[in-house]
């Protein structure tokens, strides 16, 4: 189930949870992210090829690329078997910035996106059938578990794919992990 936490940046043991999606959906929109659901057109497997599971979403992911200017998507997906999963966990670790929106649509699996949005910080369980949007600029992490186990298909305007500019604060060393 999809939730969003909402702390105050100086107290990461209390937080106020939503587990509606009509919920999550406004209280983000009011902070410029966007967080829809999807539904695939066609059937999907664990098997299924990058272009079969961008073809079955294809309506939405058209709408995003004109309404953003995306130039590119691909489908990435990690598992609890990846020789890297610690490396690639700590690399997303620390709060960092993009120059373009951050979007991820989760075909399956899960993931715990940050973000740090003036004195809160709001943590969004993204799960199957969820789509995050975080702005540009917008200081946030992210957490894939020591058990990870997604496929996201992801959207980009830069060429270059995901470019952090990373904060060097260590805010979100004193935040909740997720733990699968």
């Amino acid at each position: 189930m999809s939730e969003l936490k909402i702390y105050a940046e100086n107290d990461p043991q209390q937080a106020q949870t939503y587990t509606d999606y009509a919920s999550i959906s406004e209280l983000l929109q009011a902070q410029g992210v966007r967080f829809e659901r999807w539904q695939a057109n066609a059937p999907l497997t664990d098997a299924s090829t990058q272009d079969e599971v961008i073809a079955a979403y294809h309506a939405d992911v058209a709408r995003l690329m004109a309404e953003n200017g995306f130039q590119s998507v691909d489908v990435v997906s990690l598992n609890p078997d990846h020789p890297d999963k610690l490396a690639l966990r700590q690399k997303f670790l620390n709060e960092h910035t993009h120059s373009e929106f951050e979007v991820r649509f989760f075909v399956d699996g899960q993931g715990l996106f940050y973000l740090h949005l003036g004195d809160q910080v709001y943590t969004v369980l993204c799960e199957k059938g969820d789509l995050i949007s975080v702005p540009a600029g917008a200081t946030h992490w992210f957490d894939m578990g020591p058990n990870p186990n997604f496929k996201c298909i992801r959207l980009f305007t830069n060429p270059a794919g995901w470019v952090a500019n990373f904060t060097g604060n260590d805010i979100a060393d004193r935040f909740p992990r997720l733990e699968n």
